[in-house]
């Protein structure tokens, strides 16, 4: 049978049973587990060619799928929204973090940044299905009563509903929040004074679970912050790692490379770029080394701490007989994050910390109270092979590593490249729990479709493709945007790391994006950008203004919803004068 015929016949399978042909019967619906780490990179796990120890995600791996060629939005609230929906970003009510939103744009009904009313959740099916639901984590997709997960299909939840927040206290991480924003349960909360957020997400999912010793499946949702800024891990698992980047970031893209290629996870003759943002690490100074080091150090520790807590997890479900009968899915939001400059310690990014009760000294980084970022050179081997990061629609900032393993998987280790979505996770749970999806109403009220795929038959090797050659994906955020089909991808990446252009790729041989093909291929080039207008047009994508830059939007939109209009003028003009004077002050004292 040829591929698309095998998948029309599985799709056709989906559309009128709602599941597979090895649905399972309502006695023994799975559990669904699903792991969502925050601005983990493509390589940040071993399984992946990492140097981070991760044994419990390895341990998935090896008794499950892992797929090499899965994509996510670049920014977090974007890739939230599409995962537990199915639904475009640009149809789901958050095309991009609401923080980043251009005033020209804040009118648009689809550009609220918030999870939109004509949208249904995959836990809100679940729930309706006679699934208990549980989420404990990072939401961001609104913090109004009626947007917080407690009402959008959660029955049980814990909740972060910010960008991010600090992992050792109850407080926020940049000065657009005036507290962090934590809920229990749809309602304001105050965190254990023995925080550290790694940890207590998986306490409390532990306690969800166990409070309901019925029979009944369970769906739990575990959003982690890790390893979102600020970068923190406990001194012990930091400890771990701290002599092992001493090298640098240009060695550690290389072996990271090498290492993929070895496992299979990219071509053994695929080749990658150096980013123009990476800095020449033979020239710091050997303090400046010993501190970037360190900074890693603690990033890895990060990642290390996350994968002990889900260990936990694992752990307690075989514990209490549930093990068996669940099926984990783990991936990360988006690419590496490159946020925090190769000059941390600088005189305005030490008055800025200061200012928000930070510190970020050699000794204590990491560790309650300190600011750790790892800055665009070490975010691309975060990202290694792969090109650009968090934010850009370079395969580093969009190509991340996705985990399918349980029972109803498979029983050993398998790689799969074909081409994935974030959009495909709430129809492939969906077939695993045997629930339906909604056609057209949910609730009484018109919903939008769910136009991503069940990976089910993907990941038992029944079928080769989910996506034929005549599909295409498009995608837009924040201006960077990019369009999929079979093995070819067209992509635009805004300044300042890129260039405004268009390129054409070929993401299957060639995952680094190394060999631009729009001028060897013209009419391909042509017919993907026409089939990109398309997708504009058809999803309602807005053009964002030419001086638009997202960072500079998040400060600007934060601190006018904190403080107002005229007390942000001010500020900004406080802010202004500090750097320029901190500068000012800095070159001075350094002239001779």
């Amino acid at each position: 049978m040829m591929p698309a015929t095998r998948i029309a016949v599985a799709t056709l399978m989906a559309l009128l049973t709602g599941y597979g042909e090895a649905a399972p019967t309502a006695e023994n619906r799975p559990n669904i587990v699903l792991i969502l780490a925050d601005d983990l990179g493509f390589s940040d796990i071993a399984s992946y060619g990492s140097e981070i120890q991760t044994p419990s995600l390895d341990a998935l791996a090896a008794t499950g799928v892992s797929f090499t060629n899965y994509h996510t939005a670049a920014s977090c609230a974007p890739t939230r929204a599409m995962l537990l929906t199915g639904v475009d970003s640009h149809k789901n009510g958050v095309p991009n973090i609401p923080e980043s939103i251009p005033p020209e744009h804040q009118s648009r009904e689809n550009y609220r940044g918030v999870l939109s009313g004509n949208v249904v959740t995959v836990a809100s099916l679940l729930q309706t299905a006679g699934y208990h639901t549980y989420m404990a984590g990072k939401w961001h997709l609104g913090k109004a009563r009626d947007e917080l997960p407690y009402r959008r299909g959660f029955s049980r939840t814990i909740t972060m509903a910010d960008t991010g927040a600090d992992n050792w206290e109850q407080k926020p991480y940049i000065p657009i929040y005036e507290k962090a924003n934590w809920f229990a349960d749809g309602e304001e909360t105050t965190l254990p004074t023995d925080f550290y957020s790694s940890e207590f997400l998986v306490n409390k999912t532990i306690e969800f679970i166990d409070s309901n010793p019925d029979t009944k499946p369970f769906f739990a949702y575990i959003p982690f912050q890790a390893v979102h800024i600020p970068v923190q891990a406990p001194q012990e698992f930091t400890d771990k790692y701290i002599n092992t980047y001493e090298q640098g970031w240009h060695v550690l893209r290389e072996q990271r490379q090498r290492q993929s290629k070895a496992l299979g996870i990219i071509p053994s003759d695929s080749d990658m770029v150096t980013m123009s943002s990476t800095n020449d690490w033979d020239k710091l100074s050997a303090d400046e080394k010993r501190f970037h080091a360190k900074r890693m150090a603690v990033y890895a520790g990060m990642v290390d701490a996350m994968d002990h807590h889900i260990g936990r997890l694992i752990a307690h479900l075989k514990a209490i007989g549930k093990y068996d009968n669940t099926i984990f899915i783990f991936s990360s939001d988006n690419g590496s994050e490159a946020t925090g400059g190769d000059n941390p310690r600088s005189i305005p990014s030490r008055i800025g910390l200061q200012l928000q009760g930070y510190r970020n000294d050699y000794q204590t980084l990491g560790t309650k109270g300190s600011f750790n970022t790892i800055g665009p050179s070490f975010a691309s081997a975060a990202a290694s092979p792969l090109a650009y990061y968090k934010f850009y629609a370079g395969e580093g900032g969009m190509r991340v590593p996705l985990i399918i393993a349980g029972n109803a998987i498979s029983d050993r280790a398998k790689l799969n490249n074909a081409f994935a979505y974030v959009t495909d996770i709430t129809p492939t749970i969906l077939e695993l729990t045997s629930t339906p999806a909604p056609i057209e109403y949910f609730g009484g009220r018109r919903i939008e479709p769910i136009v991503g795929r069940s990976l089910v038959a993907l990941s038992r090797g029944e079928i080769d493709q989910v996506y034929t050659e005549d599909d295409f994906i498009g995608y837009e955020l924040g201006g960077n945007a990019a369009l999929f089909q079979g093995e070819y991808k067209i992509v635009k990446n805004r300044g300042p790391v890129g260039d405004s252009e268009w390129h054409l790729y070929n993401i299957v041989t060639d995952p680094g994006e190394t060999k631009n093909l729009s001028d060897a291929m013209p009419d391909k080039m042509a017919a993907m950008m026409e089939q990109y207008h398309q997708y504009a047009h058809k999803n309602g994508v807005l053009e964002v203004p030419a001086n638009f830059n997202g960072t500079i939007q998040v400060a600007i939109n934060g601190l006018r919803d904190r403080f107002g209009k005229q007390i942000l003028v001010l500020l900004l003009t406080v802010v202004i004068c500090s750097v320029y004077y901190a500068l000012y002050r800095g070159n001075k004292d350094q002239a001779p």
